[in-house]
């Protein structure tokens, strides 16, 4: 990616654009397979290379672009949340997890390689998102050094025990076992929700300062999309092929996982994800048609098939 691309582009060829920059920046940021440990190195690049929706880095970009983001920054903050999202899958897809073979219409890393390289493939790409973001942009740094410590801790708290890796102990935890809707919800908010925020928030804060209805706004956007997500994640898993999803089908409930669908039904569900798009779509109108790729994420997240 060298610039930013003109608004008048459709969203379909932006979309395109930043999915396929965004294998050439990983590609950058990823170590080479040359590289010792080469198995290891392999790994991780099989795993983050050429597969996946990058719905987070496209977050980033959209935000980025409405708050006018260095495009250095944007790159790295993009790298570094797909990161975490690909060592977030690789770890639970694990034996010890959700033991799953299929990820990204290939197999998993513990099939392809075993269970300890899928185990150090995550490890190594949590550290190396955080590598990646505190790195040298190029572009005025002692400007940027600030706005690049507030990111980092908005990952790393998003990344925990209090967003993803605390919503992953609950749903594990919760197999078997009848969830409130209102728990549902908890749950997910920090498993899904957690890190689709902070894409958000981390291709906002490396622009201009937002003032705090700015960052309201996008804070009910980024909650009204992160609960979508998922909502139609357990609606695809209810009702789409395991070709079509690029990962196995039905797994939820033969591992009597609550879902929404579950708690719900699949009418109400899908009512839900249409409400929850259009609370997104109501939290941009401050901003106006400079939203308009934010907007048209939202609708993505909610119309998407796979």
């Amino acid at each position: 990616m060298t610039a930013r691309l003109a608004a008048s582009v459709s969203f379909l060829d932006w979309m395109q654009q930043v999915q396929t920059g965004m294998e050439a920046v990983l590609d950058r940021f990823l170590p080479s397979p040359a590289v010792v440990p080469a198995r290891l190195h392999q790994a991780m690049r099989y795993t983050a290379l050429d597969g996946g929706k990058r719905v987070r880095p496209l977050l980033v970009f959209a935000a980025g672009e409405l708050f006018d983001t260095p495009l250095p920054l944007l790159e790295r903050a993009a790298a570094a949340v797909e990161m975490i999202h690909v060592y977030s899958l690789v770890h639970d897809d694990m034996p010890c997890m959700d033991d799953d073979a299929l990820r990204r219409g290939k197999p998993t890393v513990h099939v392809q390689y075993d269970e300890a390289t899928a185990l150090l493939v995550g490890d190594a790409l949590q550290a190396q998102a955080f590598e990646v973001l505190s790195g040298v942009t190029g572009a005025d740094d002692s400007a940027l050094v600030p706005r690049q410590l507030r990111m980092l801790n908005l990952l790393a708290q998003a990344s925990g025990s209090v967003g993803m890796c605390g919503g992953q102990a609950i749903d594990l935890a919760s197999v078997g076992m009848t969830l409130s809707l209102a728990e549902l919800e908890q749950m997910h908010r920090k498993k899904t929700g957690a890190l689709l925020r902070a894409a958000v928030m981390l291709g906002a804060l490396g622009g201009k300062a937002l003032s705090a209805d700015e960052m309201a706004a996008l804070d009910d956007y980024a909650g009204a999309i992160g609960l979508a997500f998922q909502v139609v994640d357990d609606i695809l898993d209810a009702t789409a092929d395991s070709a079509t999803l690029g990962k196995t089908a039905g797994k939820d409930a033969a591992d009597n996982k609550p879902t929404y669908v579950s708690i719900l039904g699949l009418a109400e569900s899908q009512a839900l994800a249409q409400r929850l798009r259009s609370n997104a779509h109501q939290a941009l109108a401050p901003f106006g048609d400079k939203a308009q790729r934010l907007r048209e994420l939202a609708d993505l997240i909610v119309q998407r098939k796979a």
